[in-house]
């Protein structure tokens, strides 16, 4: 039998529930600010975003299960909304990098890949990855982005140069550019989670005009999810539509 006391708590309870799971969703989204101003390390910021996005989802299923039982209202509703979505977050992530190999270094050049010098380890910081290619990371590369190749433009290399700088993204910090070496290296931020990528791009002098290679590296993490090889090729196709804008 049912007492008074009892059916006044299932209320209370389905409330309580339906606002812890909507407190643990909203952690999920905060998760990337609070890393990008420095309040959590990259690690901790990943651990509070799955954490959150796990509690999220624990806590949307158990309300599901209160509204089957006719039991909560219009917050508990939500909760369940709101918790699933902030589930579907990481899931989606994972779902994402499922057929892309555990590597942050992407180069259109394996061989020989362009190498960093204005980005020093020192700029770098503490705790990112080494800035040295890691020749293990080739062959998963061209199996994985077997469409990152060099650019071959017909256009001498201090002309190409002029095309290579104008094509960087705007939100990218150019480090340096050294037209006599033919390199430019840069720093790109991501705009939630604040993660810092460094690009160098070198030009080569050819007999038919310049060979334009680009490599992407992730300062952090094992897997760059497809970020770095989705980022060479932005820029090459940027580059190339420039070229054919300046009737090059």
């Amino acid at each position: 039998m049912t007492t008074t006391t009892e059916t006044a708590a299932a209320p209370r309870k389905s409330s309580n529930i339906a606002r812890a799971t909507l407190a643990a969703a909203v952690m999920v989204p905060l998760a990337g600010p609070l890393h990008r101003f420095d309040v959590l390390g990259w690690q901790a910021g990943l651990g509070l975003f799955a954490m959150a996005a796990l509690l999220a989802g624990i806590g949307a299923i158990w309300c599901l299960v209160l509204l089957l039982r006719r039991r909560g209202g219009t917050i508990t509703v939500m909760a369940a909304a709101v918790g699933l979505a902030a589930l579907a977050a990481p899931v989606t992530l994972v779902l994402a990098a499922g057929d892309k190999p555990p590597i942050n270094d992407i180069s259109t050049d394996t061989v020989s890949p362009p190498e960093f010098v204005a980005i020093t380890a020192d700029l770098r910081g503490d705790g990112a990855s080494p800035i040295g290619y890691n020749p293990a990371f080739a062959p998963q590369q061209a199996r994985a982005y077997p469409e990152i190749r060099p650019l071959d433009l017909p256009v001498p290399p201090d002309r190409a140069f002029e095309l290579a700088l104008a094509a960087c993204n705007e939100n990218w910090q150019i480090i340096a550019s050294d037209r006599a070496a033919g390199r430019i290296e840069a720093v790109e931020r991501g705009m939630w989670w604040g993660f810092r990528d460094d690009v160098v791009i070198r030009l080569t002098g050819t007999p038919a005009g310049t060979r334009v290679d680009v490599r992407s590296k992730s300062r952090v993490g094992q897997s760059d999810l497809g970020a770095n090889a989705k980022r060479i090729a932005a820029y090459l196709d940027r580059l190339a539509a420039g070229m054919r804008k300046a009737g090059a």
